[in-house]
């Protein structure tokens, strides 16, 4: 019955896809008659002709990199009407207009255009997109997989992700119970990363203390849609990644593939993907425009696993014992469809819709062999409206996202690598439907106060058709009523300076991966709570930019490691009744040295690029641990760089990746980690033209350190907790843009 039930949901979904399509081709000749007309210009800076000198201001808490390699529009004072450039795509704004759309936030956001990374790293994982936003702890694991946290957001997920929520194009990237993989993230494909930390992703109906990240995919009306690329280096890593598109009257399209392989670092870390991701839009009218997308994945990975501290810092190649002899894997295979339509209603009003259908097969043999089939769906639709009201500027958004999903789990006994004796099967099932609302009235023509709320409903439902003795998995029920109100105030000082604050509230619903299946069923764990306080500041002036943001986020029932057991390195995850998070997340660019050996209007220069988080997480006064230190994450973490920038696009300069203090990793705060330093080196060459190419050097001093750590109630020398980061390594590559 259940599998009839999702049957006819992925049916309908795909019925309202094809009767989208329907219209679509019912009305291209109104569409061909209107092609020529001019598109109303949108209200920001113009960008320059050349594609690497894009208008250049601040995004809230954008990564410094970013400011150095990509321009950004200075905060304004002027309305912004939700237009479009003529060339650009009204369902995926440029990047000059996502920068301005994202400024309006007053609170912690980032927007990374891929040039930032794409042509200057490997850009092989996530931590190459996220790695100079502060406040982002985003640390490799093996092959794809990271250890990522957003103000010490999921610490105390072991496996796979909690707390942040992941979106390409907006449409989500999550399971319908909340859990996250990141073997579909590919760097290559995407034309900007929008980072939303905590609250600040209201308008994705994000809802998690992490907050969510948004990768968001070019359109044929971008610039440079074809190109091709090459890369290679330690380790066995090797990618070919190829993109094409275009634009032709109503109509564009654009795909990008990629294939990559790696043989890893450690021992039984070897791995390879596949990944395509595609769009067709179809501008009806210049007011307009449908867009069809799809997404496919294919990965195959092996699990060298965690090992002692000892393993970690001596012998740091090697996998732990068990993960061989079992042949621990992930594998994942995943499918996807949507469509988003964007209409202009006029100068002030645009309205967003779409629908969306994922489907993911998960082969995982790990402790057992997880067979795992999600069919998860769902829809969105939004409305910005943004005038003047008795002289006065305001902007209102609101919105509705629905994501429901089943997940067929059934796992079997692991027989190195292949299924055994059939241990459990359930049918676990997801609802999520989230409204918000938030306006932004200016009190004055540079002062915004800004309000809103987020009412979200979720359920968790899961039905247990076998259990063997080995599982004991218990059927169950829960439903989740939740508010999360929030105000904030955004000020902008000058035309290249922004002060914000603002006080919100976020909430987490538990996943199926919560509690202990035969000692805590997950029908008994509560939803996290947070509120949070932030206040901060960024800016872009000639040769500097900023950002500065403090916050404080006290909260209850975080999803913990606080099981009663002693076993070391245990680890089943329930409600800790109240902890404390808090930091200081610091960003900087400044060009401490001009007109070195060039002089005029286009100088070379010497760029200090710093990005520095200060993490403060804790128990508040808990009846067991006191005001320990919660595990998972370090006190302090810096990455900087400096890097002589030539006009003609040739650079070069050393970086570092620094951790200063050694952090626990369990709730005793009986063990840690170790203190590291890193030295890398990178030259290249990027004009923003038809050809760039880099080589990067990583780890020089080829040191064993440890890059990441799972977490437990207590632990000693003997856990295995520990992932060890990899050793010195080479990689170059060349891209050709057509």
């Amino acid at each position: 019955m259940s599998s009839a039930l999702s049957r006819a949901r992925r049916c309908s979904t795909r019925a309202l896809l094809l009767a989208s399509a329907t219209i679509v081709l019912s009305v291209a000749d109104l569409a061909a008659q209107t092609a020529d007309k001019p598109l109303p210009p949108v209200t920001v800076d113009s960008p320059t002709a050349r594609q690497q000198a894009k208008p250049a201001t601040r995004s809230g808490q954008r990564s410094t990199r970013a400011v150095r390699r990509a321009a950004t529009a200075a905060p304004t004072t002027q309305v912004v009407v939700n237009a479009q450039a003529s060339a650009g795509a009204l369902t995926s704004p440029a990047t000059e207009q996502a920068l301005r759309t994202i400024q309006q936030t007053p609170g912690g956001v980032a927007l990374i255009p891929a040039e930032t990374y794409r042509n200057s790293t490997v850009a092989n994982t996530i931590k190459d997109v996220l790695d100079y936003v502060p406040g982002v702890f985003a640390q490799p694991k093996w092959g794809d997989d990271t250890r990522l946290s957003i103000r010490g957001s999921g610490l105390s997920r072991n496996f796979h992700l909690r707390g942040i929520q992941l979106y390409q194009d907006g449409i989500p990237i999550n399971t319908s119970d909340g859990n996250g993989d990141f073997q579909e993230i590919d760097p290559t494909a995407y034309k900007y990363v929008q980072v939303y930390k905590g609250a600040n992703a209201l308008e994705l109906g994000a809802n998690a203390l992490g907050g969510a990240i948004n990768f968001v995919t070019p359109t044929g009306r971008d610039p440079y849609p074809n190109s091709v690329s090459a890369d290679a280096g330690a380790f066995g890593f090797k990618r070919i990644q190829a993109n094409a598109g275009g634009a032709s009257g109503v109509f564009d399209g654009f795909v990008t593939a990629s294939n990559q392989e790696s043989t890893g670092f450690r021992d039984h870390s070897f791995g390879h993907s596949n990944r395509v991701s595609g769009n067709l839009g179809v501008q009806i009218t210049p007011d307009f425009e449908t867009r069809f997308y799809g997404n496919f994945n294919e990965i195959r990975q092996r699990i060298p696993g965690t090992v002692t501290k000892f393993s970690a810092l001596n012998s740091p190649q090697t996998a732990a014992v068990n993960n061989v002899n079992n042949d621990h894997q992930r594998n994942l295979d995943t499918y996807r469809v949507a469509n988003k339509s964007t209409v202009r209603l006029s100068d002030t009003t645009t309205v967003n819709f779409g629908l969306f259908q994922t489907e993911r097969h998960l082969k995982h043999p790990i402790f057992q062999f997880l067979d795992h089939q999600f069919s998860d769906y769902g829809g969105f639709t939004s409305i910005t409206d943004d005038r003047l009201i008795g002289g006065f500027r305001n902007r209102i958004v609101a919105g509705v996202n629905v994501l429901n999903g089943t997940n067929d789990a059934r796992q079997f006994v692991n027989i190195g690598g292949f299924k055994g004796a059939l241990t459990s099967a359930t049918i676990d099932k997801s609802q999520n439907t989230s409204a918000y609302i938030q306006d932004s009235f200016y009190v004055l023509p540079n002062v915004a106060l800004i309000g809103g709320t987020q009412f979200l409903y979720a359920t968790r439902d899961r039905n247990v058709s076998f259990n063997s003795a080995m599982s004991r998995i218990v059927s169950g029920r829960t439903e989740f009523n939740l508010f999360n109100p929030k105000g904030g105030l955004l000020w902008n000082i000058d035309p290249t300076w922004q002060a914000f604050a603002n006080i919100s509230r976020s909430a987490e619903v538990p996943s199926f991966g919560e509690g202990s299946a035969n000692t805590i069923p997950f029908t008994t764990i509560r939803p996290q709570r947070a509120t949070t306080y932030e206040i901060g500041t960024r800016g872009r002036r000639p040769d500097a930019t900023w950002e500065l943001t403090a916050y404080r986020a006290e909260i209850k029932d975080e999803l913990q490691c606080l099981t009663t057991a002693l076993t070391l390195g245990a680890c089943t995850v329930i409600n800790a009744p109240r902890t404390i998070h808090q930091g200081i997340e610091a960003g900087a660019g400044v060009a401490v040295l001009r007109d070195l050996f060039v002089n005029g209007p286009l100088p070379d220069k010497l760029w200090v690029n710093v990005a520095y988080t200060f993490n403060d997480f804790r128990f508040d006064n808990d009846a067991t641990f006191g005001n320990n230190q919660l595990p998972g994450a370090p006190r302090h973490f810096l990455r900087a760089e400096l890097l002589y920038k030539h006009p003609t696009g040739l650079y070069i300069g050393p970086n570092i990746e620094w951790v200063p203090e050694a952090y626990f990793v369990d709730n005793v705060n009986s063990l840690k980690t170790q203190a590291y330093a890193l030295f890398g080196f990178k030259a290249g060459f990027d004009n923003g033209g038809n050809y760039s190419f880099y080589i990067e050097a990583r780890n020089l001093a080829d040191k064993a350190y440890i890059a990441s750590s799972s977490v437990a109630r207590n632990a000693n020398l003997t856990s295995t907790l520990f992932e060890p980061g990899s050793g010195r390594a080479v990689f170059a590559g060349a891209r050709i843009r057509l």
